[in-house]
């Protein structure tokens, strides 16, 4: 049996989220909330999707069974002391904010909470995200076979060690950026060899998605997959050779670091 779900927050993430639950049938609008400070956020989420909108962040609390904190990080203390008497022994609460810790957040509560800290990318808004999660010692295995189920509705779901937490961030939750950067990169060189950009940009991204695809689908290593593609002295390995001497893997390992920083900045 599917239980209520509440969003605290409703950003674009957020309403991401609510658009791909709506839409893969996991949950029936009117068992979905979300309370928001801006109302006109709310007024759209409620025609778009028919689901459940108010502005007392308590009720969505009190009502749900699974209470994502979508709000930005700077209010969580103010939005836990609102709701904690509102949580049940059974609700799970998950935590959407780079920079707040399960620990952290556990003592805001002031009592025993089954808590997750989630970090999905964009991509979710395609039904394409990449999600990293954590779990408390409070989540049962059954707790977690449904929290990634939920998070399978709009992409991929992989559970971590919150000690990883920042690094996968960086490497799912910020590579979106990198790769639209690539994208545009290559409908660039293409563009300066006299191709139109509109095809220049489905041709770069429909490559990208179909090799990602393989990586995930074949289980091959990238290197393998990648040496299929270069020939003995073609042009494929040409390329690779000159993005090589470019720094091309060096940048995003540094592009990685760099993130990592300012992650611990936070």
């Amino acid at each position: 049996m599917k239980r209520k779900i509440g969003f605290i927050g409703s950003g674009n993430m957020a309403k991401a989220m609510i658009g791909g639950i709506i839409k893969s049938g996991y949950a029936v609008p009117e068992d979905v909330y979300a309370s928001n400070r801006t109302k006109l956020k709310l007024i759209d989420l409620e025609k778009n999707y028919g689901i459940q909108t108010v502005e007392d962040n308590r009720t969505v609390a009190q009502e749900s069974d699974i209470v994502f904190l979508s709000a930005t990080p700077d209010v969580y203390p103010a939005i836990i002391e609102e709701i904690r008497d509102y949580i049940q022994d059974e609700t799970i609460v998950i935590l959407i904010a780079a920079g707040q810790t399960i620990a952290q957040n556990e003592e805001r509560f002031e009592k025993k909470v089954k808590m997750i800290k989630a970090m999905p990318n964009t991509p979710v808004d395609v039904g394409e995200g990449m999600t990293s999660i954590s779990l408390n010692s409070f989540v049962t295995e059954a707790d977690k076979r449904e929290i990634t189920e939920l998070f399978e509705c709009f992409g991929r779901a992989e559970i971590i060690d919150e000690s990883l937490m920042n690094i996968a961030s960086a490497v799912g939750g910020s590579s979106p950026a990198f790769g639209y950067m690539f994208i545009e990169a290559l409908a660039d060189g293409a563009v300066l060899h006299g191709m139109p950009r509109d095809k220049a940009y489905k041709i770069a991204a429909q490559a990208l998605l179909g090799s990602a695809k393989m990586v995930l689908e074949t289980g091959f290593h990238p290197g393998q997959l990648k040496d299929e593609v270069c020939s003995p002295g073609g042009t494929t390995i040409e390329s690779v050779a000159s993005l090589e001497m470019s720094g091309f893997r060096t940048a995003v390992i540094q592009a990685v670091k760099d993130n990592m920083k300012k992650m611990e900045q936070v």
